[in-house]
C-alpha cells in the first residue's frame, strides 16, 4: 500500500479531492497538523463526496508526531524545489509520498533533511509557480502505482 503524506494542509477542497483519490487507489491518506481547517469543513466533504467512509486517513498534531508514528516511513518529498524529477524514482510498496501546503510548500530545512535524492518535481514550464496540490497527488500516486504495476486495482 502507498502513502500520501499532506503536510499542514490550507484548502478543504483540495483535501476532499485528495480522499476521494486515496479511496479510490486503496492509498493510505496521513493528514499532519496543523490543519487549516477542521475535518467536518462541508467544503471538504464536498469535494471529498462520500469517500470519507472508505479512505484510510490518519491525522497527526504535528510534523514530530507522524515521525514518531511512522518511523520506518520511507519519504519521498514533491516541491518545486525538488532536484530530480519524479519519473526518475524508483516506488516500492509502502513508500510514502510527502505534499506541503498550498500556499508555501514544504519547508527547506524538512527537505535538507530528507536530501536531494528524495526531492522530487513534476517539470512544467519556465516561470511557473506550482501545480494544484490534488492534481499534483493524483500524478505522483498514478506513477507510483504505475510502477507497482497497479497492484490491487481493477
Amino acid at each position: 500500500m502507498l502513502h500520501v503524506v499532506l503536510y499542514e494542509p490550507e484548502i478543504p477542497p483540495n483535501t476532499g479531492n485528495i480522499i476521494r483519490l486515496c479511496a479510490n487507489t486503496g492509498t493510505f491518506l496521513h493528514l499532519v497538523g496543523p490543519l487549516g481547517f477542521t475535518l467536518d469543513d462541508a467544503r471538504l466533504k464536498r469535494a471529498g463526496l462520500d469517500y470519507h467512509e472508505l479512505a484510510n486517513t490518519r491525522s497527526y498534531a504535528d510534523w514530530p508526531s507522524y515521525l514518531e508514528r511512522n518511523p520506518e516511513a520511507r519519504l519521498w518529498a514533491f516541491s518545486t524545489r525538488g532536484k530530480r524529477c519524479f519519473s526518475s524514482a524508483t516506488f516500492q510498496p509502502g513508500d510514502a509520498l510527502l505534499f506541503g501546503p498550498e500556499t508555501r510548500g514544504l519547508p527547506r530545512s524538512l527537505l535538507e533533511g530528507l536530501g536531494d535524492d528524495r526531492s522530487l518535481r513534476l517539470p512544467m514550464v519556465a516561470n511557473s509557480r506550482s501545480l494544484n496540490l490534488s492534481n499534483t497527488v493524483a500524478v505522483a500516486v498514478y506513477e507510483a502505482l504505475r510502477q507497482l504495476g497497479y497492484r490491487g486495482l481493477a
